[in-house]
């Protein structure tokens, strides 16, 4: 069978690249037109270590939807393998690919992988590996989707507007199925390993709530069923927030029992939250001191990011 297909990886240089190319370059199956490299650091002081025969782009820093843009505006293959920098194609992943894709129906604009996260077998996970492991059920993932090239152009391709790996891969989705096409479970495999994480990795995430402004911009308050997505916490985290600033502003006015009484409701919320994510992990000191410190954090972190994208999107019409 032959499939025209070309390899699309944007990348922040992370060393798994390497690891990724290799991979490619070594499993069998039909071989891709091209391998195009998409190089989305902001200022790169080296070049990047990529395999003989693989193109390099380069955007800039302007995140991974624009990078994806850049790789599939410069591929002329049929269809566009999308792969992020940080998986492992199974040896057998090219001739998988090219049986997911090759009898699929006009009416098919994409193929999705199956995603495979590696988790620990003698703990429990921890609160970033579960968090991981959410892409084996995620739908619609750009860690390894194939698309139609007319399609992308049809459609416009990502909306660069979503800076960060997150909701950007849903949000073309949408765009896809809404002009008519659909988008189905191959059969190929792709290992996504847990990367490390700092300290405040969870807190990091939360800029996200930014791009979730977004998506209630452009597709409505259901926007979160529509993708799959889970309820979120968002007004949890605005009713923590609110207590706990209730608590520090009746504190400053001296009415002490006010302050008592936010300030507790403040410690419920948080303790509660603190618990959900501490209790399906491995319990050990630094996993509870990082979940305790981020359980804080996070609810007005949530909030903030989340008004910040509200502002920022206010003008935006569907």
């Amino acid at each position: 069978m032959s499939v025209d297909y070309a390899v699309v990886i944007p990348t922040t240089g992370r060393a798994s690249l390497r690891v990724l190319l290799d991979a490619l370059a070594d499993g069998s199956g039909p071989p891709p037109r091209e391998v195009i490299v998409v190089d989305d650091r902001p200022n790169p002081a080296t070049e990047l270590s990529t395999s003989d025969g693989a193109r390099v782009l380069r955007t800039g820093g302007r995140g991974p939807a624009a990078a994806r843009n850049a790789g599939w505006r410069a591929a002329s293959a049929a269809w566009i393998a999308f792969l992020d920098d940080d998986v492992v194609p199974a040896p057998d992943w090219k001739t998988r690919l090219v049986k997911d894709v090759g009898d699929l129906p006009p009416e098919v604009a994409g193929s999705q992988a199956r995603i495979t996260v590696p988790l620990p077998a003698d703990r429990k996970p921890t609160d970033w590996e579960r968090g991981t492991a959410g892409l084996m059920t995620g739908r619609w993932i750009t860690a390894d989707l194939a698309y139609r090239r007319e399609v992308l152009d049809r459609v416009g391709g990502f909306d660069e507007r979503f800076p960060r790996a997150y909701r950007e891969d849903a949000e073309l989705a949408l765009r896809v199925q809404a002009a008519g096409y659909r988008i189905v479970p191959g059969e190929r495999e792709t290992t996504h390993p847990v990367r490390d994480s700092g300290f405040l990795a969870s807190l990091q995430t939360q800029r996200g709530n930014a791009d979730d402004a977004l998506m209630h911009r452009l597709f409505g308050p259901g926007w979160r069923s529509k993708i799959g997505a889970h309820p979120g916490r968002l007004r949890w985290h605005a009713a923590t927030t609110a207590a706990g600033a209730a608590a520090v502003l009746f504190g400053l006015l001296g009415r002490r029992r006010a302050a008592l009484l936010a300030g507790s409701a403040w410690a419920g919320l948080t303790a509660h939250f603190a618990y959900l994510r501490i209790a399906p992990g491995p319990g050990t000191a630094d996993e509870v001191a990082r979940m305790v410190v981020t359980s804080i954090a996070i609810p007005p972190a949530a909030c903030l990011h989340r008004l910040r994208g509200e502002l920022r999107h206010r003008v935006i019409r569907r």
